[in-house]
């Protein structure tokens, strides 16, 4: 079971839903990074559930640093963050074990790993576990701030609203870091909460769509075919529970234009090479080309839902309908934006240290004392 993403940085998994704990081990981090408790607890708390937009599952999500910090700052050995489950109840899902629940990973869990897995609130593969990627996250962000990069996520769209475009970047991406619902427009966000609370009323959910800029990335990192920089943030966005879809730029949109309007044109600006538009998401080649790192992320509605679903029942082989109880988010794309940011900084810290070296990331050379 491969848990481990990343090359010279990289970011292991474990845990499982209501298991006695989660966690995320990160390694190939540079010494001398400084780890502020309080920025963990920040990124913890955008994507804790809130309000009845979320599931009432609601997890403190105390985290222990085990290993790989000394006095605030990074050793350079592998850093261990714990989070311990304090709210399961698995009670809830006892009743319906052998009943496949639709759009979650039960059935194919089951072929793999021939019901030997935890199936207790989806176990290993539940969004559970991001809370432990956005722990290891903010460790990766608090890092790639100290080089001047910047990355924040919202919500283009949720429930039939669109939010507001992102505009002047460093003003959205500041305030992005400490919104708790993360439209940029005010009325945009309110409309979006009642579009998830009435699907909620009607025993259903709905997902969105996530917009997400890097900016102050340099031009150069990446490489070409295999593993381009869209080619690997690709892969770490897909590992997000929930996420069907990824486009850089003007994605999709770019079939149905012109090579004339599509086109990217470099020109000169403070002594910078700039592109005129950004169609292309900071990207040409597989490779940065300075200008803000730009994608979408496709998130589908949440799979639990109180509504009867026809399934199969794993140990019979008959067919049955499952009716679910416990406790569910009719939305979780909201949370799932600090997932994001989570991912993107983690791929980008790995991205920037296969380019530049591991001590690329660690502030300006001090001695330690």
């Amino acid at each position: 079971m491969k848990n481990t993403f990343g090359s010279s940085v990289s970011v292991t998994l474990f845990g499982e839903s209501h298991g006695p704990a989660i966690g995320a081990v990160l390694d190939g981090l540079a010494p001398g990074i400084p780890v502020e408790n309080a920025a963990i607890e920040q990124a913890l708390a955008l994507r804790r559930p809130s309000g009845s937009i979320s599931t009432a599952r609601q997890e403190p999500d105390p985290f222990e640093i085990i290993s790989g910090v000394f006095n605030g700052k990074t050793t350079g050995t592998p850093l261990c963050i714990l989070i311990r489950n304090t709210q399961a109840r698995s009670d809830d899902y006892a009743a319906t074990r052998a009943l496949v629940r639709p759009g979650h990973a039960d059935y194919t869990a089951f072929c793999k790993y021939h019901g030997f897995e935890d199936p207790r609130g989806g176990g290993h593969f539940s969004g559970r576990l991001t809370a432990a990627l956005v722990a290891a996250g903010a460790v990766a962000t608090a890092a790639l701030r100290g080089k001047g990069i910047c990355i924040g996520t919202h919500i283009a769209r949720c429930g039939g609203v669109a939010d507001r475009a992102f505009g002047d970047l460093e003003a959205d991406l500041e305030a992005l870091r400490t919104l708790p619902f993360a439209a940029l427009d005010a009325q945009a966000a309110a409309d979006m909460q009642a579009a998830v609370s009435a699907a909620a009323a009607d025993g259903d959910s709905v997902g969105g769509v996530l917009e997400t800029a890097v900016t102050g990335l340099p031009a150069g990192v990446g490489e070409p075919w295999f593993d381009t920089l869209e080619g690997v943030l690709a892969h770490a966005l897909f590992s997000i529970p929930a996420v069907k879809g990824v486009e850089f730029g003007s994605g999709f949109a770019m079939a149905e234009g012109r090579g004339s309007e599509m086109n990217d044109a470099f020109r000169r600006e403070d002594g910078k090479t700039v592109t005129a538009t950004n169609h292309n998401g900071g990207v040409n080649g597989g490779i940065s080309n300075g200008m803000p790192l730009l994608f979408h992320c496709a998130v589908k509605p949440t799979p639990s839902i109180f509504r009867p679903q026809q399934t199969v029942d794993l140990f019979t082989g008959e067919e049955a309908t499952l009716q679910l109880t416990g406790r569910h988010d009719p939305a979780i794309v909201h949370r799932a934006r600090a997932v994001v940011d989570a991912m993107t900084a983690l791929t980008l810290c790995d991205q920037l240290a296969l380019r530049f070296g591991t001590d690329w990331l660690a502030p300006a050379a001090e001695a330690a004392p």
